[in-house]
């Protein structure tokens, strides 16, 4: 119960960064920031979907796919949960290296979200398979 509460903390959170960088990059397209930003680079988007859009999608989802599976004994949910965090935390390794080395640019809601992508798998690899 404890893992899945945290789980739902986490989501929580990855879930306000993904609003606050979506709607930074909603003031970006209409030329409302002070200043150059990551939202605003090519890899701040997969196959033209802002990846903060993806991240409202998948945190919301994630929550109630922790709740369900576990709740209801279901098995291929979990299992979809350990998928859906293994491509979460597998981009966000890719865009971390990305800010670090290509982009070079300052960005703590980034690095906020990467962290609860790593932490979230974690968790999710200790809830699954304890």
């Amino acid at each position: 119960m404890v893992v899945r509460i945290a789980i739902t903390l986490l989501c929580g959170v990855g879930l306000y960064t993904a609003v606050f960088m979506l709607n930074k990059g909603v003031r970006a397209g209409a030329g409302l920031l002070d200043e150059p930003s990551v939202v605003e680079t090519p890899r701040a988007r997969l196959l033209g979907t802002p990846n903060a859009l993806l991240g409202t999608l998948y945190y919301p989802v994630l929550a109630v796919l922790v709740w369900l599976a576990w709740g209801l004994a279901q098995p291929l949910l979990a299992d979809l949960a350990v998928v859906m965090a293994l491509a979460a935390a597998a981009m966000s390794a890719v865009l971390a290296y990305s800010l670090v080395r290509v982009t070079k640019m300052p960005c703590p809601f980034c690095w906020t979200a990467h962290v609860t992508n790593w932490a979230l798998l974690i968790l999710i690899f200790i809830f699954r398979f304890s």
